[in-house]
């Protein structure tokens, strides 16, 4: 399967490349390639993703919502244009106490 490609020299909405679920997670890969990725996702409040470890660094663009990441046990509040990174096999996990949308940008 290829990977996804969003289209060439086209301005796109962020809020509209993906679809909230009511009472759940959306996401959709925007880039992927052999350095990394971009993922998009929408959670509906009170959702967020369960502790978890990634073999890579991973950086966290809040864009509109706040967040609560837990980073090696450590609670970091992330609003509406700020940035976490998150460091590579550091146990993480994120919650969302009101809906919010991120960027999760995967560097291998």
């Amino acid at each position: 399967m290829a990977a996804p490609q969003l289209p060439p020299a086209e301005a796109l909405a962020l809020h509209a490349l993906v679809t909230p679920t009511e009472h759940g997670i959306a996401s959709r890969i925007l880039a992927k390639a052999s350095g990394g990725n971009l993922t998009l996702f929408a959670f509906d409040a009170g959702q967020g993703l369960t502790e978890h470890t990634s073999p890579f660094d991973a950086l966290v663009l809040v864009l509109e919502g706040a967040l609560t990441l837990t980073i090696g046990g450590a609670a970091v509040q992330a609003t509406p244009g700020t940035v976490v990174r998150m460091p590579a096999d550091v146990p993480h996990a994120v919650d969302a106490p009101a809906a919010a949308r991120m960027l999760l940008v995967m560097l291998k």
